[in-house]
């Protein structure tokens, strides 16, 4: 429990803006790496066993191997600590949402419903964590990501987990299949994103509660990046960044109007030669007046995207991570891991 404290005590100390969330989360998420270390570990002496993840029929490795000893030691994960964060969540709360959940943003569905809580906000800062096997020993580990509401920054209103083999991480790298897990605040599961295997375009798929709600598909160009949101089988955006050292990805429509943007924020040049841990803030709009003053530049957008579309959105941003800023273990900057 005291270190859950210490945690949220250190989030209080920054106020989130687009040019300094850099030094924000470089120290919050090192203190919550190490305060993770810190949590009581459990290992049994039985077999370990070879998992597969409900309906999803991937395999996951947990076994006397060099790959599971990594991931094992990397990833500091026991049942013992998940029973422990199981007992501390039963006293968090989730931050209140940043925009009203009426007109575009009232849920017409139980899906919808179900995504409310993490999508009806203004702006999402989703953050990479440090994966020390792969800074260390090149190690590919499963991504990890934070989401914070940045009208609410003391506490993350969300997280997302990839799940995936160890051994195709290691072997097929970026273009390696996998299952990402969005949960909220509390760790509930709200949706999933999949992403197949790929060989020259990646696509990304959502789903809630298991039903496929819509896709985005990349398009090849040369140096362009280029995206196709869909919302089911209609094409609701589309994503024309013009590469190199652009990290901005407006989604706008077919009329060209600004629908919302993905930025991806430049950490200092320390962190992003390093690591991998990225930054990117999803920007749908304005918050409500209510919620007063954030620090950030608010997105003026020609409308706002439904909940269905926003969780296409978080997909999209998943997917632009692993196409562009991931790299292969080793040295190198972020925008040069481009897969082609």
């Amino acid at each position: 429990m005291n270190w859950m404290r210490g945690c949220v005590r250190l989030s209080r100390r920054y106020v989130h803006t687009a040019k300094n969330d850099g030094d924000l989360n470089r120290d919050f998420f090192a203190q919550l790496w190490m305060a993770d270390k810190k949590k009581p570990k459990h290992y049994g002496k039985g077999k370990y066993k070879v998992l597969k993840s409900s309906g999803s029929g991937e395999t996951f490795v947990d076994g006397r191997t060099l790959f599971g000893f990594l991931e094992r030691s990397f990833s500091a994960a026991s049942i013992a600590s998940e029973k422990s964060y199981d007992k501390i969540k039963s006293n968090l709360k989730q931050p209140p949402t940043s925009q009203s959940v009426t007109g575009t943003l009232k849920p017409i569905s139980s899906e919808e419903s179900k995504v409310a809580p993490l999508l009806a906000r203004s702006n999402l800062l989703i953050t990479r964590d440090i994966e020390w096997a792969n800074l260390v020993l090149g190690f590919e580990q499963e991504n990890r990501y934070a989401i914070v509401d940045v009208c609410y920054p003391q506490a993350p209103v969300g997280f997302i987990r990839e799940q995936s083999n160890v051994i195709a991480r290691q072997l097929l790298r970026l273009r390696r299949p996998f299952i990402a897990s969005i949960s909220d605040g509390l760790g509930n599961e709200l949706f999933r994103v999949r992403r197949p295997f790929w060989w020259i375009t990646s696509s990304i798929y959502a789903d809630i509660n298991e039903e496929e709600i819509g896709v985005v598909h990349r398009r090849w160009h040369l140096w362009r990046r280029i995206y196709d949101l869909y919302l089911g089988n209609k094409q609701f955006a589309v994503v024309e960044n013009p590469g190199f050292w652009n990290w901005t990805f407006t989604l706008k429509d077919i009329e060209g109007n600004v629908l919302a943007e993905i930025d991806r924020d430049w950490r200092g040049f320390g962190f992003e030669i390093l690591t991998d841990a990225g930054q990117y803030v999803i920007r749908f709009g304005s918050a409500d007046s209510s919620v007063g003053p954030t620090g950030v530049q608010e997105l003026n957008v020609t409308r706002s995207l439904t909940l269905s579309e926003r969780a296409v959105a978080v997909a999209l941003a998943v997917s632009l991570d692993n196409d562009y800023f991931s790299r292969h273990g080793g040295w190198g900057f972020p925008f040069m891991g481009v897969d082609e």
